[in-house]
């Protein structure tokens, strides 16, 4: 007798392959038979009538942990009913292990209130431990944060390791991977790693390169120097022989729109040398960004401190203002997504806000980086939907949130966090497989879970096939869309009847049952 027994569904099995009318079987957390299954009984059945089945998503690029959401949402509601059952923290340089002390947790300040969260941890096994008592919903992976490893050095200076860091940081990295981390992440457009060197960076690459694992980036520049930003990741890939991948490929502002047809093609090329380089995408045109990422760059250099100086100086803000209408994508209409300010802020306008004081849109950004010591988050109408749709098409595309995870019930707090945490991989099949027939069901499903899982380097989930882990999503193809919008973010994606994670449903008819049946997932 099986576990629980999958029937009358079409699988798309996630490897690109077509698809094929066959029942899925499971005993215990394992996927031991795809095809017809006669007669056979199971302690549980779901008819998957007119339905796919697929792997369970694998979400490469996700902040559940740098938003403290694994400790806030451990059932991760918003995630599993989009079909995520593993994500992959970490994510843009900072992770949460492993640490030299509660002070490299400042690498998460730009997310989170780092005053407010308790760690019982150092290393990333012990990281791992503490993780597997909080009991997931969804499975969990790490890379290992950049900014986190050197935070301990710089503190909150900016200014390059010297050779005794570099090998310290170089030994830390390595330890973590052999305790499973997945690979390391970089967050170069964030202040504290402005100044790491190419050599720094080559440095660390070839350790994870040691180790078979994955160099996950967020580029120095999504703007004006985009081009020059994924020519260094590619440069420190191909002189390290290292699997590389870009983080939220984007060109942010419509007159740096252009230049997502030259990254497209470095990355095209790259591959005809034999680099195995991917990157992902989320589907919407508006970003959720840290805010200071808009000052220009110069402005941040030797950290928030010194940013705040900065801009409490009227020649200095004079000359930032100036560079912002030059330079940035106009912010009169982002919109205030979480600030440290509280909720008095979120859900306003920059340019209402400007409007009601009598001063212009970059004297309020920076009147408002000064008051929210730096931390705000905002959402900003600065991306192509014809590039998006260019780079999901892009054979060398996986899809992501960059999101985290939530409950509806977070309404609450007053936030107003970006709908991608609540539906970006329904909203991709919807509008780019249903709707505009962009990319088939088997070219999506395979960038939102084996492609995913290849170049992360998870060998035991991604596909719908025998011996691999129970996690499954069954899709309504008639139903699947999103419903979280920027105005109304908390709404849960529709299409997505059932779930399973490890052999375990968590989403039933539609709803979250309470199962915490996550793993740790390990290189």
């Amino acid at each position: 007798m099986f576990d629980l027994l999958i029937k009358n569904g079409t699988v798309i099995d996630g490897s690109g392959a077509p698809m094929k009318r066959a029942d899925v079987a499971v005993h215990d957390d394992v996927i031991v038979t795809v095809g017809d299954v006669g007669h056979s009984s199971a302690r549980r059945t779901i008819d998957a009538e007119g339905c796919y089945v697929t792997p369970g998503f694998i979400d490469v690029t996700n902040h559940a942990d740098t938003y403290w959401r694994l400790f806030a949402t451990p059932t991760m509601e918003s995630a599993l009913h989009q079909g995520i059952t593993t994500i992959i923290g970490g994510s843009c340089g900072s992770s949460l292990a492993p640490l030299t002390g509660k002070d490299a947790l400042r690498s998460i300040q730009k997310w989170t209130d780092v005053q407010s969260v308790n760690i019982n941890w150092l290393t990333m096994e012990e990281f791992f431990s503490a993780m597997k008592r909080q009991r997931l919903s969804a499975n969990f992976g790490t890379l290992v944060g950049h900014n986190t490893l050197r935070r301990f050095f710089v503190g909150d200076t900016q200014r390059p390791l010297n050779q005794k860091e570099s090998d310290a940081v170089a030994k830390m990295l390595d330890r973590a991977l052999h305790e499973g981390a997945l690979g390391l992440s970089t967050g170069l457009v964030y202040s504290h790693a402005r100044s790491a060197s190419e050599q720094e960076l080559m440095t660390l690459a070839r350790v994870v390169k040691k180790h078979g694992c994955v160099y996950a980036t967020h580029v120095r520049d999504e703007m004006r120097d985009l081009v020059i930003s994924i020519e260094e990741a590619i440069r420190i890939a191909q002189k390290s022989g290292v699997r590389l991948h870009i983080a939220h490929l984007k060109a942010v502002g419509s007159e740096n729109w252009h230049l997502m047809d030259d990254a497209l093609s470095m990355i095209e090329t790259a591959h005809m040398s034999d680099l195995p380089v991917t990157f992902d995408v989320y589907p919407y045109t508006v970003t959720g960004s840290v805010l200071y990422v808009f000052l220009p760059l110069w402005v941040s250099e030797g950290g928030k401190t010194m940013m705040k100086e900065r801009l409490k100086n009227a020649e200095i803000r004079s000359r930032v203002a100036k560079e912002m209408r030059q330079n940035s994508p106009d912010l009169a209409d982002a919109i205030i997504s979480i600030s440290s300010l509280g909720k008095t802020l979120t859900r306003r306008r920059i340019g209402e806000i400007a409007h009601a004081q009598g001063k212009s849109v970059p004297d309020t950004v920076m009147d408002l980086l000064v008051a929210g010591d730096g931390r705000m988050i905002v959402m900003v109408e600065a991306v192509s939907e014809r590039n998006i749709a260019k780079a999901i098409r892009n054979p060398f595309a996986l899809i992501a949130s960059n999101g985290a995870a939530y409950t509806v019930a977070h309404a609450d707090s007053g936030e107003t966090v970006h709908p991608r945490s609540f539906g970006a991989f329904p909203r991709a099949l919807a509008r780019y497989v249903v709707r505009d027939h962009i990319v088939s069901w088997e070219e999506a499903i395979h960038k939102m879970s084996g492609k995913s899982a290849a170049q992360f380097g998870i060998s035991d989930r991604g596909l719908v096939q025998e011996g691999y882990k129970a996690d499954m999503v069954v899709i309504d193809p008639k139903k699947i869309m999103d419903c979280a919008t920027i105005e109304q973010p908390y709404h849960y994606a529709k299409g997505i009847p059932w779930v399973t994670v490890n052999g375990v449903v968590v989403v039933e008819n539609s709803t979250h049952n309470g199962a915490r049946p996550g793993q740790i997932v390990r290189h």
